[in-house]
């Protein structure tokens, strides 16, 4: 996985030698960077390097939960427990044993959520959702976020102890704009997956395609890239 992040740039190649340093340890990581920079590429590589590869990676996007669920999502929920609740289920936290749980958007989680996550990482147990016992698990947590989350403490939006918890190691994503040298690659990158994908040749690219595309910032850095 490691070999997916494409780049001969200094901070790139910084990024990867932080990646294998930090992945065989069991620290928490909250990855930074701006929407399209690729934090979840960098998740799954810190997972896929660390002694935990062969079990799960379980991707949650913390944005995209209704907030009526997240509770129920999280930390699973017993049978009856609410309507609907046919079955027991697992949440993400059982559904991560003994790999790595990568909570994306970290900065959406609602504050009586926030304060739930805080208890997980100090006590290494949950409580489902109309549970009344503690399950134990084993879990590697990474967390990302697009936002300041400095400022989200500082205007009480994020508790400040649960940051001070998941910002154990900080791993900050370069914008595309700040690593043009890499252009060339990604786009070879891009082109190729794609030619196979739609049974097309490679094209080939020139030197005044790429002073052209210099000129744009991609605020949508990579992914705006790769659409």
């Amino acid at each position: 996985m490691l070999e997916k992040i494409i780049g001969k740039s200094s901070c790139v190649v910084d990024m990867r030698a932080l990646i294998e340093k930090i992945a065989p340890t069991e620290a928490t990581v909250l990855v930074l960077g701006e929407s399209g920079t690729g934090k979840e590429l960098v998740a799954r590589a810190i997972h896929t390097c660390s002694d935990r590869s062969e079990n799960a990676f379980v991707p949650v996007n913390c944005g995209a939960i209704p907030e009526t669920m997240v509770e129920s999502i999280l930390f699973g929920h017993e049978k009856g427990s609410f309507t609907g609740a046919y079955n027991s289920q697992p949440g993400v936290f059982e559904r991560a044993e003994k790999g790595t749980l990568f909570l994306d958007e970290i900065s959406e989680l609602p504050l009586p959520m926030q304060v739930k996550l805080l208890r997980v990482l100090q006590e290494k147990t949950v409580e489902r959702l109309g549970g009344k016992k503690q399950i134990s698990v084993d879990f590697r947590l990474v967390t990302a976020t697009n936002v300041n989350l400095q400022e989200h403490v500082m205007n009480n939006k994020f508790r400040r102890d649960l940051y001070f918890r998941l910002n154990v190691i900080s791993i900050l994503l370069p914008k595309l704009k700040e690593r043009f040298n890499d252009l060339p690659a990604l786009i070879q990158l891009f082109l190729s997956k794609y030619s196979v994908k739609f049974k097309r040749a490679v094209p080939d690219i020139d030197q005044s395609f790429i002073d052209e595309i210099t000129k744009y910032t991609w605020p949508g850095n990579i992914r705006e890239l790769e659409n």
